[in-house]
């Protein structure tokens, strides 16, 4: 297939095109997904999540101009909540990567939630794939920034990094028991901004916990608008990388993800293979009349179809 072996010589129009492929749901994309997933597991995936005006897209841009210095190659995936008023992608402030798209060694793609939960996207790990079949060295996926319920992110990265800001001392007290147990690195960013001590004294509850991985969280200041902080965040990266790997975790959360994926594929094809019948998108929509009016609960409708389409 040419657009795959343009794909793997690292062409960014034809890693566009895939993409749009899986955002679609069109069906070439399983086609292109076997043929590059020979390619893919050589990328550090590192995901970034926190809450919005924590400066997380400035900290992708600074960091990624820091692994370009170190010879890597770096994609972006920014993905944005999607507007349930006009179905596109709210787009977040992304003008400050403009200067980053002019690197051949860079590629960077947004996308929308779709309303998707978690604050990735369904496509969002599929995507990854795409960018590390292309060669890209460092990936990393920014989450919408919508609050504590990003916790996908840790399912598809390496490397999770939850980036607070002085200030929001309430706010991480709130959500200890969500967003902040998922995190390898805690960057307290625009640490320029008074209550910088305060921050650190509320995340120093969390990062006292050792991850069963035996990592123990760790905590780093920076000022991404100055590129303070972050030669020694990207120094952070790659140490929580290198202990992921002789520790064996890596290959762990490897078979790990392997059946998660296979989980989520299968759900998807199941239901895709139902709706794709005419016949029983009527019985898709009068089961969900009838769960509406409480007349059959969801896991006796999902038998119901599964059974008309003969899969049960």
């Amino acid at each position: 297939m040419e657009l795959v072996e343009r794909l793997l010589r690292g062409d960014k129009r034809a890693a566009a095109k895939a993409i749009s492929l899986l955002e679609d749901y069109d069906k070439k994309a399983a086609e292109v997904l076997g043929a590059i997933y020979p390619h893919t597991g050589k990328a550090h995936i590192i995901g970034i999540t926190g809450p919005t005006g924590t400066g997380k897209s400035t900290l992708v841009f600074a960091l990624a101009k820091e692994f370009r210095k170190r010879d890597k190659k770096v994609g972006i995936i920014a993905i944005d909540p999607t507007s349930p008023f006009t179905g596109g992608a709210l787009l977040g402030d992304r003008i400050r990567m403009g200067n980053l798209t002019l690197d051949e060694g860079v590629f960077i793609r947004s996308m929308g939630t779709r309303g998707h939960a978690g604050g990735t996207s369904r496509a969002t790990a599929d995507v990854i794939k795409v960018l590390d079949a292309m060669g890209m060295q460092i990936i990393f996926a920014e989450t919408a920034g919508a609050g504590q319920s990003e916790v996908d992110i840790a399912r598809i990265a390496h490397t999770s990094i939850v980036v607070e800001m002085p200030g929001l001392g309430d706010d991480i007290q709130a959500m200890k028991a969500g967003i902040l147990e998922i995190g390898d690195i805690f960057v307290v960013n625009k640490a320029d901004l008074d209550g910088v001590d305060s921050t650190l004294a509320n995340l120093s509850l969390v990062v006292e916990r050792e991850k069963p991985s035996g990592w123990k969280p760790r905590m780093q200041l920076t000022v991404a608008t100055e590129d303070k902080g972050i030669t020694d965040l990207a120094d952070l990266i790659e140490e929580h990388y290198d202990f992921l790997k002789e520790s064996g975790t890596l290959e762990t959360e490897r078979v790990e993800r392997a059946k998660e994926e296979l989980r989520a594929a299968l759900s998807q094809h199941l239901f895709l293979r139902v709706l794709e019948r005419p016949e029983l998108i009527g019985e898709f929509n009068n089961l969900v009349q009838m769960i509406t009016k409480k007349e059959m609960d969801p896991h006796s409708a999902a038998e119901k179809l599964l059974g008309l389409a003969g899969i049960a």
